[in-house]
């Protein structure tokens, strides 16, 4: 038994996926970061972790098992106990067990696991479709060089000698700076008064137009002597709460172009709106069978796109 397929699986869904008997694995939502030297910006993302501690059986795992599966609830959980035994046998024989997307468990000097994670794969569905990018590096020197050659040419503040020279200004200069002020106030006011008045005759005409606008609509009489006759159109619409999902576009342009082309190779691609970041989500296709629609996945993944995967979501 694939025992990480499922691990994967949930680690979309759960912050915490544990197998009993061995361990936990562990996510931890991560902020976009900015790489200091490369200049290199990295999206938001989960950060994978395994505590040995976390050992008791919460059902999760062997549930999702069985459910997928169609067997009962004891089988899956037997069928993890005989999984969980080869791993630790491998443990203790100084294997490395490495679980696709997941990571790497050994055991350390003190007989304890060590986990060193995988980055193939972005558990934070929220940051689908983005990637890392890098960044030209911003110098600030080259400014601030600017700045300081302006501010010799043109001083930004008071020097002493201004300061005293204000001083010894004439009264009759504080005069005319009191005039100029009045005149100023005086002429502002009465331009707010006019552009008052303005926009008061405008809302008149308007009002005017609207009516005369609503008598011609009322005259207006269409009669159309040759009506077309009904048509039917038989439009089949995807239903289903499982949707395998393509990608996610920040531009809508490019998300119909990738609905185009998925449509074009035999896909029933659609637009299921965005999500919180505002992203235009396109999916493959919705099913209402879990099993169907995971069948379809790998299908998918194998064909076209391996880092499609599945959204489970009752749409509006």
């Amino acid at each position: 038994m694939q025992l990480e397929t499922y691990i994967s699986d949930l680690l979309y869904r759960y912050e915490c996926v544990t197998v009993p008997e061995f361990g936990a694995f562990l996510s931890q939502r991560v902020s976009a970061t900015v790489h200091e030297s490369t200049n290199a910006f990295y999206p938001p993302k989960k950060q994978l972790l395994f505590n040995e501690q976390i050992q008791n059986n919460d059902g999760l795992l062997a549930r999702y098992i069985a459910d997928v599966e169609k067997i009962q609830y004891e089988t899956a959980t037997e069928k993890i106990a005989k999984r969980v035994k080869v791993l630790k046998s491998n443990l203790t024989q100084g294997e490395t067990i490495s679980l696709e997307n997941i990571g790497e468990l050994k055991l350390n000097n003190h007989s304890k696991i060590e986990f060193n994670p995988s980055y193939h794969l972005n558990y934070l569905t929220d940051a689908f479709g983005l990637s890392q990018f890098v960044s030209p590096a911003v110098s600030r020197e080259v400014y601030k060089e600017e700045v300081e050659a302006i501010e010799k040419v043109i001083p930004l503040t008071i020097t002493p000698e201004k300061r005293s020279a204000s001083k010894t200004t004439k009264p009759y200069l504080k005069y005319a700076a009191v005039a100029l002020i009045a005149l100023t106030l005086g002429g502002l006011v009465s331009g707010n008064y006019y552009v008052n008045e303005i926009n008061a005759q405008n809302e008149i005409a308007q009002e005017e137009a609207n009516a005369q606008l609503e008598t011609k609509i009322q005259e207006a009489t269409f009669i159309i002597s040759n009506p077309l006759p009904a048509a039917t159109l038989n439009v089949s619409k995807q239903s289903g709460n499982y949707h395998i999902v393509a990608g996610a576009f920040r531009v809508e342009a490019n998300c119909d172009k990738k609905v185009s082309e998925l449509k074009a190779i035999g896909f029933k691609a659609r637009k299921i709106g965005t999500n919180k970041y505002g992203l235009h989500q396109v999916v493959y296709s919705s099913f209402s069978d879990r099993n169907e629609a995971l069948r379809e996945l790998k299908s998918v993944r194998q064909s076209d796109n391996e880092n499609a995967w599945l959204l489970v979501k009752a749409l509006d």
